[in-house]
């Protein structure tokens, strides 16, 4: 914490003097120290605030490059929130295993799951063919797949039927499902289940390829990827590159919704036109979701004080129909086009500063109980939901997660499966 705060400062600092290139670096360099800390310890490649580490301080730091011309010099506030963001998470973490021990003392592993690897199977099966006949719903009543439509850049936002599309996108949930189940059939000589259990992951990732979501795909690969990890005794982070295969899928993608280098550049409004796509694509879908943060913070009215923050119970229980002041509380962006925005986003929103500290320290004790109880759990189900967690801290840039109606769809699902493989273990 101490070289965090030393470097947070430094980078404080000569953003003040506008030396944005040191200032980004500095807590880059930070955020990889911080990461590598976690994982020497650990011996765990996504060890929870080692993640969260990397990527929010590190995201942070991206930002303060400042290579668009949308990006401005942040509030006061913006760096205190975006700093207690952080220190809430990581000291609520390091209190809690210097209380109640790491969980790494000895470098074990989690353990080998040997039950029954037919209720995998079967949630493999069910959530996939629910969630294609989902699609399939949607494609026939709105009347046009979105992969097949051509000039227009956001089909994907208007293919959403109320209620359906929540069960269409659960198709994520599947290859990581397909991970457990190959590791709990591992030489029984079930190849029938597993041939059967491939081209059910295949088809699901199918799924975010015809809706023409470059993000549901993504996601899909990176819980599988998180969940293998988990699974695996001895893992080199070379096997990391693997993911790298997401890339052309993502470009094609791009092309598909109509998403052409000028039409992208002119969004990003970049300071150095000569950068390529590929580079300045990612770096906005990064950096940019700081200066959104700090855009609420300098217009915001007033605070909601919880109602945004409860978007998912509004939603799920359809009061947002019955009261629709309650969802009359529009984002503020720094361009209409980019609207990602980070984790913390709605914590603000709702509380202020204290809201994103509270909400900081609940992440920690979250994700601390996770690492522990994971250890000592007989449902690999438990796997997804640490791989859940561990996709959304990674990606605690992106969006605000917690008050997304989709994520508690997706750990509703997860517990719903994780109650069926614990009601077939106590069948046997």
């Amino acid at each position: 914490m101490i070289v965090y705060l030393i470097s947070y400062a430094g980078s404080f600092f000569l953003a003040g003097r506008q030396h944005y290139y040191l200032s980004g670096i500095l807590l880059m360099l930070a955020a990889l120290w911080l990461y590598i800390r976690d994982y020497r310890h650990s011996k765990n490649l996504i060890h929870l605030r080692g993640v969260f580490s990397l990527f929010w301080v590190g995201g942070q730091g991206l930002a303060c490059l400042k290579l668009s011309h949308l990006q401005g010099e942040w509030q006061l506030m913006s760096w205190i929130c975006m700093a207690l963001a952080f220190m809430g998470f990581w000291v609520v973490f390091e209190l809690l295993s210097r209380t109640y021990g790491t969980g790494y003392d000895s470098h074990s592993r989690w353990r080998s799951f040997k039950g029954d690897p037919k209720p995998v199977y079967h949630m493999v099966c069910g959530v996939t063919v629910v969630s294609l006949a989902a699609f399939l719903t949607e494609a026939i009543v709105l009347g046009y797949v979105p992969l097949f439509l051509r000039g227009v850049p956001h089909a994907y936002s208007e293919f959403h039927l109320t209620g359906i599309h929540y069960i269409t996108v659960s198709c994520v949930l599947v290859p990581s499902l397909a991970v457990l189940h190959a590791h709990m059939e591992r030489g029984r000589g079930s190849e029938k289940r597993l041939f059967t259990s491939a081209m059910m992951t295949g088809t699901a990732l199918l799924i975010p390829v015809f809706c023409v979501s470059r993000f549901q795909f993504v996601f899909a690969v990176l819980l599988a990827g998180f969940t293998y990890i988990s699974l695996q005794k001895q893992f080199s982070p070379v096997y990391l590159l693997s993911l790298a295969a997401v890339v052309p899928v993502y470009l094609i993608l791009s092309v598909a919704r109509s998403h052409d280098v000028e039409y992208l550049n002119g969004i990003f409004e970049m300071k150095y036109a000569e950068m390529p796509i590929f580079i300045t694509q990612p770096y906005m879908y990064i950096a940019n979701n700081y200066d959104n943060f700090d855009c609420l913070i300098k217009v915001l009215p007033r605070h909601a004080f919880g109602i945004r923050g409860l978007f998912p119970l509004w939603a799920l229980t359809g009061l947002k129909f019955a009261f629709p002041q309650l969802i009359n509380y529009p984002i503020y962006v720094n361009k209409k086009e980019l609207t990602t925005l980070t984790m913390f986003y709605d914590a603000y929103y709702d509380f202020g500063c204290l809201g994103v500290l509270a909400f900081s320290c609940i992440l920690g004790v979250a994700a601390y109980l996770l690492t522990i109880k994971l250890r000592e759990m007989r449902n690999p189900v438990g796997y997804l939901l640490y791989a859940q967690l561990g996709a959304y801290l990674m990606l605690s840039f992106f969006t605000t997660w917690f008050s997304n109606t989709t994520t508690w769809f997706y750990l509703i699902l997860t517990g719903m499966m994780a109650a069926y493989y614990h009601w077939r273990e106590r069948r046997i």
